[in-house]
């Protein structure tokens, strides 16, 4: 029985026109049992638009985060496998559905802008390509799972992956992805690098240098809980000394 596959577009003052043909052409290349947008922070001509698509609509009064988002779809789909894809459609819906493909072999799949196959059609500015190389190299030497691209806005995962990590992602913003992998590679899951066709998108909400401070601050805390499932005492005993701030699934 091919496993079913439901699917979260995350959403923060969206393109209307540009997330409308991605969600159909979603649809279309994947047969999902569900697509799921969760929108965060939109107007009534934004929900309007998007509730004529073939997706359930999700619509928050307020901006939660990419993170949270894309947690609380994952927590509301009952299917076997589990996508999310970024809302700007950068990741196109053929790449999504290789991203997804590789699960037949992996328990996580993450697509990949960096890879040496990975195919990019238009190109970040100089800042965040700069940047974005730069936190690549940071992560893999600060995590286990050794990747090019750790925040392509294309990953899938299984649902008993799911269960295994969910209670312990605490990120609520764009530094998700990486707590995502980190929390894979720390319980001994196995990653899939999958390169995709990628096009930098215009009218980004993402601030190049904020976000890469945020996502240093993020990348040590997610290598800090990754030691402690390990079992690390150094990291135990750095845990002690602080507060522990609540896992997203527990979150109101």
């Amino acid at each position: 029985m091919t496993p079913s596959l439901g699917i979260v577009v995350p959403a923060f003052h969206p393109d209307t026109e540009r997330l409308a043909r991605f969600v159909r052409a979603l649809d279309e290349t994947l047969s999902p049992a569900v697509i799921r947008i969760e929108l965060d922070d939109a107007d009534a001509a934004t929900r309007e638009v998007l509730a004529e698509l073939p997706a359930e609509l999700n619509a928050i009064p307020y901006r939660r985060g990419k993170g949270a988002a894309i947690t609380a779809g994952f927590e509301a789909l009952d299917t076997d496998r589990l996508a999310f894809a970024d809302a700007d459609g950068a990741t196109p819906a053929d790449s999504v559905a290789d991203v997804v493909a590789a699960l037949d072999g992996a328990d996580l799949a993450v697509g990949s802008r960096r890879h040496p196959d990975a195919t990019v059609l238009g190109h970040q500015t100089f800042a965040r390509r700069y940047l974005g190389d730069g936190f690549a190299w940071l992560a893999r030497r600060l995590l286990d799972v050794d990747l090019y691209d750790y925040q392509c806005g294309a990953k899938a995962l299984t649902r008993d992956a799911w269960g295994r990590v969910r209670e312990h992602l605490y990120e609520p913003g764009f530094a998700w992805d990486v707590e995502l992998v980190a929390m894979a590679g720390a319980l001994g899951l196995r990653v899939a690098e999958v390169p995709v066709t990628w096009e930098d998108a215009p009218g980004s909400t993402v601030s190049p240098v904020s976000t890469a401070v945020s996502l240093a601050r993020a990348l040590l805390a997610a290598r800090h809980r990754a030691k402690r499932l390990k079992r690390s005492r150094v990291h135990d005993a750095l845990a002690a000394t602080r507060e522990e701030p609540t896992a997203l699934v527990h979150r109101k």
